[in-house]
Formats: C-alpha cells, structure tokens, sequence
C-alpha cells in the first residue's frame, strides 16, 4: 500500500505534534514538579534539626512551668525576709543588733560593691565589710555560725582575723558577706 503525499504530510505532521506533547509533557510538566519535589525534600531534611530544638525548647518551656510554683514560693518567702525600706538604713543597725545579742559591742558596718542578681529578677546583691575592733575566736565562731543561721539570705564570703600581740586574747575581725535585698 502505498501513501499519498498528503497522508505522508499528515503522518509527519502527526509524529510532530506527538513529539511536541512528549516534548512538552517532560519538559513543562515533569521535569519541574521533579525539581519542586527535590526541593521541598531537602527542606523537609533541613527542618529536622530544627523540629528538633523546637521540640527541646518546648520541654524546657514545659519543665518550667511546672517548677514556676516551687520558684514563685521562693521568690515570695525571700521577698518577705527583706525589710522594707533602704538596706543602707537597715542593715548596719540589723547587724549590730544581732552581734551585740552575741556579745559583741563595737562593730562598723560598710557597704562596698552592689550589683544586680541575675537569677532572680528584681532583687540585687549588696556586698557588705563589717569590722569587730575586739573579738574573742570562740565568741567569733560562735557569731559567724549564728548569722549565717538565722539570716538565710546572707552568705559570708571572707573572714579575715588579725591576732595582735599586745591583747593575745581578742583579734580584730572582718567579715565580707553579700546580701540580697530588693531592687
């Protein structure tokens, strides 16, 4: 069987148009929904890590709520252990009180360095020098270890004695301790 020139034209002009939709379908339609699909699996990979620290941000938010109770009775009892008013006005008096209830008469009280409490929003440290011209080293131990007792928001840093050999029986004494008190 033998074609006509028009039927030939047809089929090639029909082979074209296939090769044009083939052309076509790869090219417009397969080949980007490949590349798209290649690109949002690489950023699904890349989102791991990220799902990851979200995923430890949340327990760490999570393990925080629960111990906001604990924290908030805390903040509360050590917000009702500071007397109200300037530490300046309160401390030195506070100080001397309790030392001379020891037995221990002359003491000077300073304030030496104040800075702001990080863990603990709306409170600052104060650090204190206290001088005792004239102690004893047990009537001594026995104070340092009353205060730090009775004062929970206190922390002695330093104690520093100075035996003279004039008077073998009393020292001159000096304690830096920090204190926290509100902002």
């Amino acid at each position: 069987m033998k074609l006509a020139r028009e039927e030939i034209q047809k089929l090639i002009l029909g082979g074209l148009i296939l090769l044009g939709v083939v052309y076509s379908y790869f090219d417009l339609l397969l080949f980007p929904l490949k590349k798209h699909q290649d690109a949002a699996t690489k950023s699904a990979v890349a989102l791991g890590p990220e799902i990851q620290n979200a995923q430890t941000q949340i327990k760490n938010t999570q393990d925080l709520e629960k111990s906001v109770g604990e924290k908030t009775i805390v903040l509360r009892q050590a917000d009702a252990m500071i007397p109200e008013g300037s530490p300046v006005a309160w401390f030195p008096t506070m100080i001397g009180d309790f030392l001379k209830r020891q037995g221990i008469e002359k003491v000077t009280t300073k304030l030496n360095t104040e800075s702001v409490e990080k863990e603990l929003v709306g409170f600052r440290r104060l650090t204190w020098g206290i001088d005792i011209p004239k102690v004893g080293y047990g009537q001594f131990g026995g104070a340092i270890c009353a205060l730090e007792n009775e004062n929970h928001l206190l922390e002695i840093r330093t104690v520093q004695i100075d035996a003279s050999r004039d008077d073998a029986e009393t020292q001159r004494a000096t304690i830096t301790l920090n204190n926290l008190v509100k902002q």
